[in-house]
């Protein structure tokens, strides 16, 4: 397994501007690393409170952190934050990407990279699934989450394709699924085709949008007067949303005035950091 490195750290830890004895909350734990930082930062006296929708995620992030004992775990998504009762915090972090774990596993469905289920569930107790969707949804609404959360130019050809192709058989693979889409668009560059349909669906499957506009205001309502908020965002679908959140909220002060992005050395040395857009804001 490669080593997992943050993308951004030195600009998540600027902008979160920390102090020892600080109560952080991570909203997307993932695999630790970013909250590895930050407990180094907050000393012994502070304290880390981990979400994470997937246990597997958990069950990493803990191993990562057994040399920590302030660190609450917590299996939800953040998108549930405001029924969880919290204290007040003085900072908070959200990593937006998908984590390699995912990518790398393709019992997870979620990359065309290896043959697996069309799953792509983050939390696995849930019921709604990629198959479920790419096998029943009608072709107008396959059309409009494809144009929508994977603004792919072909979507209502892509949508017609597999509503006409399961009708024989039921698409059940990642590999099923991205043949079909080869099928109707043909590879340019480096992007695969599929990869626009498998983060609509990705999205969809995840509520990934929802989980952003229901969480983000409600840890604002629990950050302390002076408290910081820092959104890594890896798609422009993401990016909009949090910076229309940020815009909107009249608690908050905007810090960041221009979208931070990952150096040339970042970038060429960590290839996930290439998309990654950083903002952040402070509550009066």
């Amino acid at each position: 397994m490669q080593t997992h490195i943050p993308v951004l750290a030195k600009e998540v830890l600027n902008g979160l501007n920390l102090s020892s004895g600080d109560t952080i909350l991570d909203a997307t734990l993932g695999l630790g690393g970013h909250a590895t930082l930050i407990l180094n930062e907050v000393g012994k006296t502070g304290r880390l409170i981990g979400f994470d929708k997937d246990v597997r995620n958990l069950e990493i992030a803990q191993k990562a952190l057994s040399g920590f004992d302030n660190v609450t775990y917590v299996h939800d998504s953040f998108g549930n934050i405001e029924q969880r009762e919290l204290q007040h915090i003085d900072s908070a972090l959200f990593d937006l990407g998908i984590s390699s774990p995912h990518v790398d596993d393709p019992s997870r469905g979620f990359s065309f990279r290896n043959e697996g289920p069309l799953d792509m569930r983050y939390d696995q107790t849930q019921d709604l699934t990629a198959e479920t969707i790419v096998n029943s949804w009608s072709q107008e609404e396959l059309e409009d989450l494809f144009r929508i959360y994977g603004e792919e130019p072909r979507a209502r050809e892509i949508a017609k394709t597999i509503t006409h192709a399961r009708r024989k058989n039921r698409i059940l693979t990642t590999a099923a699924l991205a043949s079909l889409v080869e099928g109707v668009v043909r590879r340019s560059g480096r992007l695969h085709p599929a990869t626009r349909i498998f983060q609509a669906l990705r999205m969809e499957v995840n509520d990934e949008l929802g989980e952003i506009e229901r969480g983000i205001p409600a840890v604002v309502n629990l950050l302390k007067s002076g408290g910081r908020i820092a959104v890594i965002s890896f798609h422009s679908l993401e990016d909009r949303l949090v910076k229309q959140l940020f815009k909107t909220n009249s608690a908050l002060n905007i810090i960041t005035k221009k979208v931070i992005q990952a150096s040339f050395e970042e970038k060429r040395s960590n290839p996930r950091a290439r998309s990654a857009k950083l903002r952040v804001a402070e509550k009066q």
